[in-house]
């Protein structure tokens, strides 16, 4: 079923769903299943899974370092079809730009049509860790608007090179991303929000927003989108802080400001398990006056430990 279907036969009621991450290759899958497992008695409607770009790695070889380039952690098609399989829940696989080709794309997509997956989160994905900028891959996309157009082309049977008569297409729901604080190279929110509008536009069918820890500015960024005429649902993403150098971390990586409560409360604490408790504590207040406001979807980000998502999701669900 689409992610939007799923809002709209909830009636106003909102849902939880959260993200992980592909295992490093060579893990045992069951890794992940057991982060799941705590989870699914929440009953979320669908799970997203990241994908992850390539990476430079360097290996010895005959005395010297070797370069290469690799994915660390491959799989995200075939574990939504095994969570699918598993727990016959809907699975949300990310599909980027920087990394693939046009051609990649269409493979994966075919792929998710086939596996009978429904939704992906059309992404422009992030700069490789030597490149201070996004840097477009040769013969892939420079932009999550172009990563949604060919979607919406495979939608209607129109592939790369080729038109195909067929009542067979894709019909995949399209989830982007949106930024509450402005994406980090957008020269203001303004125009930040002008890009969303145009993702909406040529064919996405849902927002999730960057995780912050305001809901005020979620509040004034829904309202801004509406101004302009942004009218699909809007998601917010929530991430708990679970360690003291997240205070830092977040901020330099995403671009986002951390309330001086919040702050206060994480410096105050003696050790990491402190904070984890520290973050839980402010997530359920934050998922609270978000779902008091009736928010469509609670989404966390989870990155492969579930048990603070647990404790935050047994105080609303």
């Amino acid at each position: 079923m689409k992610v939007t279907d799923h809002i709209t036969n909830a009636k106003g009621k909102t849902l939880f769903s959260f993200e992980i991450v592909p295992p490093v290759k060579g893990r045992n899958i069951q890794e992940l299943y057991n982060n799941i497992d705590p989870l699914m008695e929440f009953n979320p409607p669908f799970i997203d899974v990241t994908t992850s770009r390539e990476e430079t790695v360097y290996v010895q070889k005959e005395g010297l370092l070797d370069r290469k380039t690799t994915r660390m952690r491959p799989g995200t098609v075939g574990i939504c079809a095994s969570i699918k399989h598993k727990y016959n829940i809907d699975t949300v696989p990310h599909v980027i730009c920087g990394g693939f080709t046009k051609e990649e794309t269409e493979y994966m997509l075919v792929d998710c049509h086939y596996l009978g997956i429904q939704n992906v989160m059309a992404l422009r994905g992030d700069a490789r860790s030597e490149q201070k900028y996004f840097e477009p891959t040769d013969g892939g996309h420079p932009f999550a608007i172009d990563l949604v157009k060919q979607i919406q082309d495979l939608n209607g049977g129109r592939y790369l090179h080729e038109t195909v008569e067929t009542d067979h297409t894709g019909e995949f729901c399209i989830g982007v991303a949106g930024y509450p604080e402005k994406h980090l190279e957008s020269p203001s929110l303004q125009s930040d929000l002008k890009r969303l509008k145009e993702k909406v536009d040529a064919g996405a069918d849902y927002v999730v927003t960057q995780m912050f820890f305001d809901n005020q500015k979620y509040f004034e960024f829904v309202e801004a989108a509406k101004d302009i005429g942004i009218t699909v649902p809007i998601i917010p993403g929530i991430k708990p802080i679970a360690v003291k150098r997240h205070l830092q971390l977040l901020p330099q990586v995403f671009r986002i400001d951390i309330p001086q409560d919040l702050i206060e409360a994480v410096d105050s604490c003696k050790n990491n398990k402190e904070v984890r408790a520290v973050g839980i504590e402010w997530a359920i207040q934050q998922s609270k006056e978000l779902k008091e406001a009736g928010v469509p979807v609670l989404h966390y980000y989870s990155m492969g430990k579930s048990d603070n998502i647990k404790a935050i999701a047994k105080e609303l669900f």
